[in-house]
């Protein structure tokens, strides 16, 4: 089932729906599935709420089965909208998150200091594949490994993107593709062991959330790790370098 599809009978069954096998990632659904759900049921809880800007979303336990979205709109405002969406399923609440939607406005204030990097180019279709069918990266995708443990090397990047993109809004495409990498930490890991994804900020950075063919660069830059849990950095750009989303996630280890 595409993520289109997914979001379709999502929406048609008062924000519940059953998680495919092919989009799950262990014993959960994958987390940009999750995340996306999440968005979907908060950016329709109004018709006209601003672009998305930011969002933090906490992830507090497995998704299976069937997952069912509870949403509120905590404030709107002039240019602002605040919506918190809590998702349940068969072990009680997997997720919590709360977005902002926001419209932009007049400032005096304006900078970027996001740096340039020099991308590869995009992959052909000989360079691209997919994952095994029973996980959620059978959905995407991909050029090459994505990760190779045993390397030490805690800085992830790789071109990303859906199979399947038709009828999908561009924030909860974002959403699916944001946290597609493993968890950089696990590039010093010697041998395979589990690792959860505990909290995601994220923060975009323009309303122009286009690029070519659908690929996304992403990176995920691990900073520290200590005690059975690490930090990193995250970003996504388009096929033109552009930086659109930029982000932290909190990552628990268990080897």
């Amino acid at each position: 089932m595409s993520l289109s599809e997914l979001l379709n009978t999502f929406r048609a069954n008062d924000l519940s729906v059953a998680v495919p096998s092919g989009w799950m990632q262990g014993r959960t659904a994958y987390g940009g599935l999750s995340s996306a759900i999440a968005l979907e049921a908060a950016r329709t809880i109004e018709d006209d709420l601003p672009p998305l800007k930011s969002g933090q979303i906490a992830f507090v336990g497995p998704i299976a089965e069937t997952v069912t979205a509870k949403r509120r709109l905590l404030r709107r405002g002039k240019n602002t909208a605040f919506v918190q969406v809590e998702l349940e399923s068969q072990g009680g609440i997997g997720m919590i998150a709360s977005f902002i939607f926001m419209n932009g406005r007049q400032s005096s204030i304006a900078f970027d200091l996001v740096p340039n990097i020099e991308l590869p180019p995009l992959p052909s279709d000989e360079e691209t594949r997919s994952g095994p069918p029973e996980f959620f990266t059978s959905q995407l995708h991909y050029p090459d490994k994505r990760l190779e443990l045993g390397k030490g090397n805690v800085h992830l990047a790789n071109w990303h993107r859906l199979k399947e993109r038709e009828g999908l809004d561009p924030m909860v495409e974002l959403m699916a593709i944001g946290d597609a990498l493993p968890p950089a930490a696990m590039g010093a890991m010697e041998k395979p062991g589990p690792v959860s994804s505990m909290n995601w900020q994220f923060n975009l950075l323009t309303d122009a959330l286009e690029t070519t063919d659908g690929w996304w660069w992403v990176d995920a830059e691990g900073h520290q790790a200590a005690d059975g849990s690490s930090s990193q950095y995250m970003s996504l750009r388009n096929a033109d370098g552009r930086p659109v989303m930029m982000g932290m996630q909190s990552v628990a280890i268990f080897v």
